[in-house]
């Protein structure tokens, strides 16, 4: 097991000390099989807002749950509407530098395996092959009767064939893919039904709030650290169990968690070391002192 000075576990280190973490970070990358988990926080340098940081979104907005997504049609046409107009942003967005380093690096074998909290498919834009994603991903569509999955893309061209003249504008992209919209618009938002079985509740192929994620992928992303020497946390606060579980998983089989995130995060406890550092610079650093490309 690779281990660490307690010293360099503060919530808000100097930079020197952030360095001197980093230069820890690499080291146990050198290793290789090492697993990555990341979160919000890798991609808010690519324009996507996360919820939990300093400007996170749930300071100001509450995000859909399951619950008021399939119990009434008003809560599916409040979503759609919103997230209509918000995905365009989303599916806009392009992978940024710490993408890119995560992708070099599992390239050049430093990396066992991916978990990602987003939603946004940015890993695989960036060349990252077979991230899990554990909360699903904005761009499929299934349906709730029938199971059957389609693209955003098909969907989006039939809401806005249901909904013509539509020109709705945002005030503020949400992490989940959404938008503020004023009421009036929203009510007068058309829903579409499933294409495969016609009268089917479509839902986003991504895990709502007071959602669970199917077992199977919690699952595969446990027996990914099973077979890795180690885990990286990078950009998540790990507020919610969904992403800490893996973390006191590894720490459990004694295996070494590091962690990058600007902020503290919940699972701190079980890091042998943190670095408080921006994502992109950090993980392009890295990528260049093993001579990879970004």
């Amino acid at each position: 097991m690779i281990e660490w000075p307690a010293a360099e576990l503060s919530a808000a280190p100097s930079s020197s000390a952030a360095t001197a973490a980093l230069t820890d970070v690499a080291r146990m990358l050198a290793e290789r099989e090492i697993a990555l988990l990341t979160g919000a926080g890798l991609s808010t340098e690519s324009g996507i807002p996360d919820y939990r940081g300093a400007t996170g979104s749930l300071r100001r907005h509450t995000p859909m749950t399951y619950q008021d997504f399939v119990a009434t049609e008003a809560g599916r046409q409040r979503y759609w509407a919103r997230s209509h107009v918000g995905w365009r942003t989303i599916t806009g967005a392009l992978p940024n530098a710490g993408h890119r380093a995560v992708a070099a690096l599992g390239e050049a074998g430093h990396v066992s395996g991916v978990i990602t909290q987003n939603v946004d498919d940015l890993h695989r834009a960036a060349g990252t092959r077979d991230a899990i994603e554990l909360h699903g991903g904005l761009d499929r569509v299934i349906c709730l009767t029938c199971s059957a999955t389609s693209t955003r893309l098909d969907l989006d061209e039939r809401l806005r064939a249901a909904n013509p003249g539509f020109q709705a504008a945002g005030t503020r992209i949400n992490p989940d893919g959404d938008v503020e919209l004023d009421e009036a618009a929203v009510s007068n938002f058309r829903l579409v039904a499933c294409a495969a079985c016609e009268t089917g509740i479509l839902k986003p192929d991504v895990v709502f709030f007071g959602e669970n994620v199917p077992k199977p992928r919690v699952q595969k992303c446990y027996d990914l650290i099973d077979r890795s020497r180690g885990l990286l946390v990078l950009g998540s606060s790990l507020t919610v169990m969904s992403g800490l579980r893996f973390v006191r998983y590894a720490a459990k089989a004694d295996k070494p968690v590091a962690i990058i995130n600007q902020g503290e995060t919940r699972g701190d406890e079980h890091a042998v070391v943190r670095v408080d550092l921006p994502l992109g610079p950090a993980l392009t650093r890295l990528a260049e002192d093993f001579g990879v490309a970004v």
